[in-house]
């Protein structure tokens, strides 16, 4: 299983390192696991060798989306996105932002969905310090965890 705290991490990253890799971060709450998400995740796997996947833990889903959520514990939506073949690590954070966590990791390209620009996203500026990159991937249109949960309570 690919689903690791921050030391263990630090020390696989290491090793990604020394092999030469280049590493790319993204993050998200990933609730609902749906054709966004997957479709995004592939592209964000297309920019390095390996994909680390920070999620939010579900006590920071709770302070940021409310008390109705998470829809799903963190250790099933870690669960599923560990069998997804282009995630190559989960590592739960529980800050309502990244921005400890990729500051630890120090990824060469941090992503984001298409929602966000390049001055909005958490953690841009400490990445492009060390010399990393920030890039962005328009979201699938018609998919998002709201719109699915909608469509759920219309039935």
């Amino acid at each position: 299983m690919s689903i690791v705290n921050r030391a263990e991490a630090i020390k696989i990253i290491d090793e990604w390192r020394a092999d030469q890799k280049t590493i790319v971060f993204t993050n998200g709450c990933f609730d609902i696991i749906h054709r966004g998400h997957v479709e995004y995740l592939r592209k964000a796997k297309l920019f390095g060798d390996i994909l680390i996947l920070g999620l939010n833990s579900d006590t920071s889903v709770r302070r940021l989306k409310g008390e109705s959520r998470p829809y799903q514990f963190e250790q099933d939506r870690a669960a599923i996105l560990d069998a997804m073949k282009m995630v190559d690590l989960v590592v739960i954070f529980d800050e309502d932002t990244p921005l400890e966590l990729i500051c630890e990791l120090k990824p060469d390209m941090l992503v984001k969905g298409g929602d966000y620009d390049s001055n909005s996203i958490v953690g841009a500026n400490e990445v492009e310090s060390w010399g990393g990159s920030v890039k962005t991937i328009p979201f699938l249109k018609g998919y998002g965890t709201s719109k699915l949960v909608e469509k759920i309570l219309e039935r």
